[in-house]
């Protein structure tokens, strides 16, 4: 039986007149790694800021461990701590050091002792290569870099779902493989992730499901081989066509 982690419904978002998202559902089992893939604009990004709340859904639920959390008065930070969420361009404090980036989140929301945040910061940053960086600030290190400390941080809160807002785009070539190898190492141990993203190649090899989005809706959803392999509909057949003849 999946275990259910997370549940959108019926979930829209509108700026102004510009309706962004359009009745999405799907649901996010734990051990998923999801891959949401469609054009710039069809309202990837937009949809994981509302599931972690950055944005408010103008109508629809966000369900995590049985409640709404789109609807309530929940306390965000503490809704956020369990799903965590790693920025196209990073997040870090720049007037702090490595260490203390991926410690002051434990220590703020989930109430740590200074001890505890840093041997479970230092735990993190050892999985993911960044030991040697642990007392350099952000601006002394490559996208590359920067990427693997926001993953250790976000890890560091003990998520049960980590959110990837397109992980890779801000990065220079030869650093895309570094973030990609952290990502798929996760991805083997079980981490749920759900992951907006434009390495088709990720998406089709390491993902247990794929959504295409197109115009503020999911147009089609399914396993990799089901997706890439045999699309239904014309807008994922040519939007696929585009990225796989690259």
């Amino acid at each position: 039986m999946d275990e259910k982690l997370l549940e959108i419904r019926h979930l829209s978002k509108t700026f102004g007149n510009h309706q962004v998202l359009k009745d999405i559902d799907f649901t996010v089992n734990r051990g998923d790694v999801i891959s949401i893939i469609g054009a710039s604009g069809s309202g990837k990004s937009t949809l994981l800021r509302c599931v972690n709340l950055l944005e408010t859904p103008t109508s629809g639920e966000v369900i995590y461990d049985g409640i709404n959390v789109a609807d309530r008065k929940v306390n965000a930070p503490e809704y956020r701590s369990h799903v965590g969420m790693v920025f196209q361009s990073f997040n870090l404090f720049n007037n702090m050091t490595v260490l203390k980036n991926c410690m002051v989140g434990q220590i703020k929301v989930l109430k740590r002792s200074k001890e505890e945040a840093e041997k479970t910061a230092l735990l993190y940053l050892n999985k993911v290569g960044m030991t040697p960086y642990i007392n350099a600030k952000p601006r002394q290190m490559s996208g590359g870099q920067k990427q693997r400390v926001a993953i250790a941080r976000a890890l560091a809160m003990g998520p049960d779902v980590l959110l990837f807002d397109e992980p890779t785009s801000a990065l220079d070539p030869e650093m895309v493989g570094e973030v990609l190898s952290v990502m798929k190492q996760l991805a083997r141990e079980g981490m749920t992730m759900l992951v907006v993203t434009h390495e088709m190649a990720f998406a089709r090899d390491v993902s247990n499901r794929v959504v295409y989005m197109n115009d503020g809706v999911i147009c089609e959803q399914g396993t990799p081989e089901q997706v890439f392999g045999d699309p239904q509909k014309q807008e994922t057949k040519e939007f696929l066509s585009r990225f796989l003849k690259d």
